[in-house]
């Protein structure tokens, strides 16, 4: 005979079975039935009380970003549901694996406008891959196996849970857990097909000037170690997508940098030089393209990718390969041939030198009285060596970051890539020093990002959470100024910034803090700061009006690629 419980309990019994070991979250009067069966589960459970719902939602995201594992968050009906969507929205486009259960009014008030009601299905509907809502405890069990699979396989991405509080406190049987591994109406993946790797095999053969572009899917299906392989067999250069930067070693000598906007000169002009380029796990995002039109026209494309969906939806694939990256990979290294570019690859280099000549040079060794963006963060990369987990806000930091900070290990770095979330930058380094205790977790965050989930030093003070927040102060929202100054004439319109004193209010939460403007003490603070056991703020003052280049326009093609 079963025993039985509510539907509450069903839950917190279903996520142990999920193996689930952190929650974050923020209470709330329709959700309280499940914080109540969770106190019982403390000891086994790490809940982990954000400021914000918001707060909530990205550090799991940079929980799951870095453990490979679902990140779940928790929050109640109405307003503690919608303050989720930002970072839901966020997973969804960065295919970030979440369960977000949410409170709701019972299902007899549903559609009265009861107090904090809201149609959380209706509004986070485009911005997941299912969501669902719980009307009948005896349902819960099933559900919640359902959402962890559909999170977790294929594409990744966010389940919402609308969770009626009489589901919640009604009576259920709780059964032996059966996880979820498949249902007739979900195909996670599309089946290899070996006349599509052969095909992309051939153009690969044939190819005199490859060039392969990194994504995020090589670290999603934990192909690192197969990519590495295909690419040394080939002797294929690579550049790599701004969420693909961890996938392969930034020291690996086949590395040319990063692709788009703000990346790399060589990589951006030698993808409209190639013959083959072979996208693996990325989805020709604009800020990779810019105009579609003028993108590599001379390339024959080969497209490896899980979702069928991107296949052909921004540039034409001559040789789609559908599937797992994690199978078709080594089926492509099976079939492709051991070459040397060595002419090919050494071209890159001219470029990168003068790339360096005109901006790395000035950005990193500047002659200036101020401190840069950029060379801050090349300090940090060259005392961490490596090893660090780099989290970023949003904005210039963000793009000197990517430039600059040096990761060697897979799922090493956290940032909002598609929707470019301002304020994901602090919740999201709780959740990945979470998910990496015994790893640095650094975060660099701009003076104006961080204002936006400044609260979020209450969870670092609460959970003593060690990580190490670099504020690069230059007293402006810093992208959208430089935009103004190159595109608009230096008309600073709702830029300048006035800031707080952020040492101050950093031991208003017991965090070490200092503040340099200095170049002669910099090297020191950040030993200082890196020897310290715990959580340190570091504010840097940096340069006002430094820019990020290299730099293509929007829309533009990338051979209008900007020094200056």
């Amino acid at each position: 005979m079963s025993k039985t419980g509510t539907g509450a309990e069903s839950l917190m019994l279903s996520l142990m079975a999920e193996r689930v070991d952190t929650i974050f979250g923020y209470p709330g009067g329709a959700i309280m039935p499940v914080f109540d069966s969770m106190y019982d589960y403390l000891g086994k459970l790490n809940y982990i009380l954000t400021r914000h719902e918001q707060g909530a939602v990205h550090a799991a995201q940079g929980y799951a970003r870095v453990s490979g594992k679902v990140g779940v968050c928790i929050a109640t009906s109405g307003p503690g549901a919608t303050n989720l969507i930002t970072g839901v929205a966020d997973a969804m486009i960065d295919s970030t694996p979440l369960v977000c259960i949410v409170g709701q009014v019972g299902a007899q008030l549903l559609g009265t406008d009861a107090f904090q009601e809201a149609d959380v299905v209706g509004i986070s509907m485009p911005v997941t891959k299912w969501n669902y809502q719980i009307t009948e405890a005896d349902e819960v069990a099933e559900v919640i196996a359902k959402a962890f699979y559909v999170a977790s396989s294929g594409r990744p991405g966010p389940v919402v849970l609308d969770f009626t509080k009489n589901a919640q406190i009604g009576k259920t049987a709780l059964k032996e857990y059966k996880r979820c591994s498949f249902f007739r109406s979900y195909i996670p993946a599309p089946i290899p097909k070996s006349e599509e790797v052969s095909a992309a095999a051939d153009l690969i053969n044939a190819a005199k000037k490859p060039f392969a572009l990194i994504g995020q899917g090589v670290t999603i299906a934990n192909a690192e170690k197969e990519v590495v392989e295909l690419l040394e067999k080939a002797d294929i250069p690579f550049g790599w997508t701004l969420l693909g930067k961890s996938a392969v070693p930034g020291s690996h000598p086949l590395n040319m940098g990063m692709l788009g906007m703000h990346g790399g000169y060589a990589p951006n002009a030698k993808t409209n030089e190639c013959d083959v380029l072979i996208a693996i796990g990325m989805r020709f995002d604009d800020r990779v393209t810019s105009d579609v039109k003028m993108y590599a026209p001379q390339a024959k494309v080969v497209h490896m990718e899980i979702d069928k969906a991107e296949i052909s939806k921004n540039i034409k694939a001559h040789a789609p390969v559908l599937g797992n990256i994690k199978e078709t990979v080594p089926m492509l290294v099976a079939k492709v041939h051991g070459a040397k570019h060595a002419e090919w690859i050494a071209s890159f280099a001219p470029l990168y030198k003068e790339e360096k000549e005109k901006v790395i040079d000035k950005q990193l060794h500047p002659k200036g009285n101020d401190i840069t963006m950029g060379e801050a963060i090349n300090l940090f990369s060259e005392k961490t060596a490596g090893e660090a987990i780099l989290v970023t806000d949003v904005g210039q930091q963000q793009m000197f970051a990517a430039r600059y900070f040096n990761v060697n290990k897979p799922r090493s770095v956290v940032t909002s890539g598609g929707l470019g979330t301002m304020g994901f930058g602090l919740p999201s380094a709780i959740g990945a020093k979470v998910a990496a205790p015994d790893r640095e977790v650094i975060l660099f965050a701009g003076d104006g990002g961080i204002q936006m989930t400044i609260q979020e030093l209450g969870t670092i003070m609460q959970s003593d959470i060690g990580v190490k927040i670099v504020i690069l102060n230059n007293g402006y929202l810093g992208m959208v100024r430089q935009w103004q100054e190159l595109f608009h004439q230096k008309r600073y319109s709702s830029t300048p910034l006035a800031n707080p004193d952020f040492v101050m209010v950093a031991k208003a939460y017991s965090i070490a803090a200092k503040k340099v403007a200095k170049r002669d003490e910099l090297a020191s603070t950040i030993d200082e700061m890196l020897n310290h056991k715990g959580a340190y703020l570091l504010e840097i003052a940096v340069e006002a009006e430094d820019n990020v280049f290299p730099m293509v326009p929007a829309g533009a093609p990338l051979s209008s690629i900007r020094f200056e």
